[in-house]
């Protein structure tokens, strides 16, 4: 496909995935997104046949103007939007594949000074939410899902969902589930009323010496055992 036919194909995938879209003229003043990824095609073409500072430039203007910065060495693939998109930054080694999401503020960044690849490999069909940072030279797996604000420092496997920070895998093998923020789980909002229970079952114990208590204690245990095994995986 030509250069032309990949923003034009970019354009057509907004009708896809934004249901806020109402008319064509909605492209010229509430897609930033849309028009960086336009002139990221332009400069990364330009970047590659080594007018290198011409495309850093057109990527510089377009940052002015859109305020999602992208690098023009990055590589992304077809039909790739970046909804509403203010704050967004790809770094110069990130790969990603086709039919990704990112939403605002999301930064492909890296965790090195080294030259060669730093940036993370996206893979097809993955959702990025507002705000997540993915670090380093990580891939994140086919049709996985980051939590908004999320950190992630680790891979993610593929059909798999990643929430925190640091972010952890809190689903596995669920391609085709709809994301949505309001059903994730609060890690720490659990963590915390685990502990408040183990202390109301310390100073309990120290009370009275009652054989429900200590039931309750290794029941939550268990639960506590089972908290710390899903961080690990």
């Amino acid at each position: 496909m030509g250069l032309f036919g990949e923003i034009k194909d970019d354009f057509l995938n907004v009708y896809r995935n934004d249901p806020a879209l109402n008319s064509k003229l909605d492209f010229l003043f509430n897609y930033p997104g849309v028009w960086a990824i336009a002139w990221y095609r332009v400069a990364h073409r330009l970047h590659k046949a080594n007018f290198k500072r011409l495309a850093r430039m057109i990527m510089g203007i377009t940052h002015i103007t859109t305020h999602i910065d992208i690098h023009p060495a990055a590589v992304i693939g077809p039909r790739v939007f970046i909804d509403h998109g203010t704050g967004v930054v790809i770094g110069e080694t990130a790969v990603i594949e086709s039919d990704v999401l990112i939403y605002q503020g999301v930064t492909l960044g890296g965790v090195s000074l080294v030259q060669g690849k730093r940036h993370p490999t996206i893979k097809k069909g993955v959702v990025i939410g507002a705000g997540a940072k993915v670090l380093g030279n990580i891939t994140i797996g086919e049709y996985s899902k980051i939590g908004a604000n999320s950190v992630v420092v680790r891979e993610v496997p593929d059909c798999s969902t990643a929430i925190g920070i640091p972010a952890h895998v809190i689903a596995k093998g669920r391609c085709k589930d709809p994301f949505m923020h309001n059903l994730l789980p609060d890690i720490n909002k659990e963590m915390f009323e685990y502990l408040l229970k183990r202390v109301a079952i310390l100073e309990h114990i120290l009370v009275v010496d009652n054989k429900n208590v200590l039931e309750k204690d290794l029941e939550l245990e268990n639960i506590y055992e089972s908290f710390i095994k899903a961080m690990k995986n």
